[in-house]
């Protein structure tokens, strides 16, 4: 399995190694970056012959199976589609794309093979799937609320970034690059959202965006969350917690859990579901952490077999649309649903809605 990566900044450096270590036999054979000193370091770190200023020579010279986008979200779409046109498949870190017209597009060109995968690792780890086996298998009975809380700091000279903070080039604040990991990992649990009413903030930051979102979210099982996203919090934290009639089980961590992060606490009478959580793993996975070498295995697996990777776009999207509903409440002061973003609605078109003024400022 031939890889190439696009973007060789921090992200590319910290997982490039996941890429070759699961039990498909790949290697990664070019790189492409507008820096050549990023590049370049890239290049000796990982052995990587082929460094490319180009992605349309990187797809022409190194003739890959699979590239790795791990630039701006804002550049996803463009790259995306040219590497999906050259026949190539693309697996990219998240946000997918910055809004749900782009991914849609983005979608339509990925019919597979080729293929578009995103990044969502936290779905890989064991404890979520525990959690998931026991959801599917009605022994936690119905989930009743859930609360879903990304509380990070970053400080200004985070946002002082060209691109972040922008919604052309980032798509929105902490709920687009910070909190979708736990809400995907939440909607991955829980399933189809049917409305949400949000607020969103700008305390603190020099931003085009917010800094901090709120929201009520309902669930087609019935079930309630709540959903906070933040980049002011000096205490940081990614923390869910899901109450079932018959357990509270919940996880805090930061940036990846491991099995010692999760906690199930039976309601009284209901101790069989401990037995059951720590047996459901079986054959499951053999990492307890929620990294990237777990699902990187996974596409690569996918992409050999010639069957679709994990994460697809048709995965991705319902988590895509609930940053989108947060961002169009927050802006509109209503409650919004899936069927108010469609074509038309200008929040399906952007996070921003063609109105950052619209993000309420504490000045």
């Amino acid at each position: 399995m031939r890889i190439a990566i696009v973007g060789t900044g921090d992200v590319a450096m910290s997982h490039a190694a996941a890429l070759t270590a699961g039990p498909v036999e790949a290697r990664i054979v070019a790189a492409a970056d507008t820096s050549r000193a990023r590049l370049d370091a890239f290049l000796a770190a990982h052995q990587v012959r082929d460094g490319y200023d180009d992605i349309g020579e990187l797809l022409t010279g190194s003739c890959p199976d699979l590239v790795y986008l791990c630039t701006p979200p804002g550049l996803h779409r463009q790259q995306a589609l040219a590497c999906l046109r050259a026949g190539v498949s693309v697996l990219a870190e998240k946000p997918p794309a910055l809004s749900l017209r782009e991914l849609d597009e983005i979608a339509a060109a990925a019919s597979g093979p080729p293929w578009f995968a995103t990044v969502f690792q936290h779905r890989f780890g064991r404890g979520q799937f525990r959690l998931k086996a026991l959801v599917a298998s009605g022994l936690l009975g119905r989930p009743l609320l859930a609360t879903c809380h990304t509380t990070w700091f970053r400080d200004q000279s985070y946002l002082d970034v060209p691109w972040r903070g922008r919604w052309d080039t980032e798509g929105g604040g902490p709920t687009m690059g910070l909190g979708i990991h736990q809400m995907d990992m939440m909607l991955d649990a829980l399933g189809d959202w049917t409305e949400v009413s949000a607020i969103t903030r700008t305390q603190a930051r020099r931003t085009q965006t917010e800094d901090v979102s709120m929201a009520h979210v309902a669930f087609a099982s019935g079930s309630v969350a709540s959903v906070v996203n933040s980049l002011v919090s000096p205490r940081q934290e990614s923390y869910l917690r899901y109450d079932f009639e018959r357990a509270t089980v919940e996880v805090a961590h930061l940036y990846g859990y491991r099995d010692q992060d999760w906690r199930v606490t039976p309601a009284p009478g209901q101790d069989d579901v401990l037995t059951a959580w720590e047996a459901s793993d079986a054959g499951v996975v053999a990492d307890d952490r929620s990294g990237h070498r777990a699902q990187f295995a996974a596409v690569l697996s996918g992409l050999s077999d010639g069957t679709p990777p994990p994460v697809v776009p048709a995965d991705s999207r319902r988590t895509l649309a609930l940053v989108a509903a947060i961002y169009a409440s927050g802006a509109t002061g209503r409650p919004v649903s899936p069927a108010d973003l469609t074509p038309g609605n200008p929040f399906y078109d952007g996070m921003g809605g063609g109105s950052p003024a619209r993000i309420a400022s504490a000045d």
